[in-house]
């Protein structure tokens, strides 16, 4: 087994769980990745963390260079990526602290690089299949997981990702439920068609911080109360990943 490509999404980036780490920046050919890669170990397995939108949280989602960020942990070694986000919820049942195992996505993002084709060999297209982006054995291992740690998750969950950085209007979040969509965030969809593009198993899992703004009787999302749900939920996801990482053969 390679390494493990970590990528952290809002608050979710907590570089405290690397053991013997240390920092490498690097550069790829399609620019600069969102931070230095820290590598460590976690349960004996290489890990590699790379922070979405930078250690300060700095780059917005439509500047997020998600082409660099996918082939910069391609190019350390890395066979698998987890990635965590942060999600809006469009589903009564999908409560604010609960995670989601994401396996489908809608991509309505509008301005972003979310291919590494950019021109095609002669007579030689390439289309790549997205029909499941989210493997199934890291899925799996999530899952698992999730019980045998006894953290609450929906084991499926369909997320759409839209441009940002502003939140949706209401007419957008009741389409999107309309739509099939279950939760809803800014990165997700881009980054998960890149990592298969380049063949590298990859899974997510989504916390929940809020409704959105669909639900009458609840405040419309802002970042305050996304970031107060972070705090009280952080340590969820990171057990969760340190224990998925140790099952990862």
């Amino acid at each position: 087994m390679g390494k493990i490509g970590i990528i952290g999404g809002s608050g979710l980036d907590n570089p405290d769980i690397l053991e013997d780490s240390v920092d490498k920046e690097v550069t790829t050919s399609y620019g600069k990745p969102s931070s230095s890669l820290k590598i460590g170990k976690i349960r004996g397995a290489e890990v590699v963390l790379l922070a979405r939108h930078g250690r300060e949280h700095t780059i917005p989602p439509t500047q997020v260079n998600f082409r660099a960020n996918i082939q910069a942990l391609k190019a350390e070694g890395c066979t698998h990526i987890l990635a965590t986000t942060a999600c809006g919820s469009l589903r009564e049942e999908i409560d604010r602290g609960h995670l989601v195992v994401l396996d489908q996505f809608i991509d309505f993002t509008r301005h972003r690089d979310i291919s590494f084709h950019e021109k095609f060999e002669p007579h030689k297209p390439v289309h790549c299949s997205m029909a499941e982006p989210f493997d199934d054995q890291l899925r799996e291992l999530l899952i698992k997981t999730c019980k045998e740690k006894k953290i609450f998750c929906h084991e499926k969950g369909t997320v759409i990702t839209i441009e940002g950085p502003r939140f949706s209007t209401k007419a957008e979040s009741e389409m999107f439920r309309k739509w099939g969509a279950d939760v809803i965030n800014m990165s997700i969809a881009p980054e998960a068609a890149l990592a298969n593009e380049v063949s590298i198993p990859y899974a997510a899992v989504a916390m929940s911080t809020d409704y959105d703004c669909w639900k009458d009787d609840e405040e419309p999302v802002t970042w305050e109360a996304v970031l107060e749900i972070f705090k009280q939920n952080a340590k969820n996801v990171t057990d969760l990943l340190v224990e998925t990482i140790g099952k990862i053969e």
